[in-house]
């Protein structure tokens, strides 16, 4: 299984890059993981709604260039379905089974994904009503992943 990460932005703080770092060594053992950032922009202080869209569009359009067409689809989404950890693993399993052989999980900036990045979205995963920053937000995806694959291949993980 091959999975992608793709990003706004780029991880700033020396402590995400560790955590994101132990999380792709640990992964290299399950999955081939890909991780692509694309750049974000800059959102001025009092933005309007009509410039918040833009910004979220333009960021949308660098993220779907690495869209692939044989590729599942998964945006993280505040509106989107929330999974504990087992079901997350039954999805994913659940996907291998039916011959998918690509997701691609998709973080947006600051302000969210863009209305196109959501509807070709072929789901909508949420972690929590509340927002993360995106930094983190990379960090908590990868340990899930993580914790998926030690959840189907029965292997022990802390709780």
């Amino acid at each position: 299984m091959k999975i992608t990460l793709i990003a706004v932005g780029k991880i700033k703080e020396n402590f995400y890059r560790q955590a994101i770092l132990e999380f792709q060594k640990r992964l290299g053992r399950y999955c081939k993981l890909e991780i692509i950032e694309v750049a974000d922009e800059k959102t001025p202080d009092h933005a309007s709604a009509a410039e918040e869209i833009q910004i979220k569009e333009k960021e949308g359009q660098r993220l779907m260039k690495h869209f692939r067409e044989d590729a599942w689809i998964c945006a993280l989404a505040i509106e989107g379905k929330m999974l504990d950890s087992v079901e997350l693993s039954e999805k994913l399993e659940s996907l291998g089974v039916s011959g998918t052989s690509h997701i691609i999980f998709v973080i947006g900036g600051s302000l969210g994904l863009a209305d196109q990045v959501l509807k070709r979205a072929d789901y909508l995963l949420s972690f929590s009503k509340m927002t993360f920053p995106h930094q983190l937000m990379r960090v908590i995806l990868l340990e899930q992943i993580y914790r998926s694959y030690r959840i189907l291949m029965k292997q022990p993980y802390h709780k």
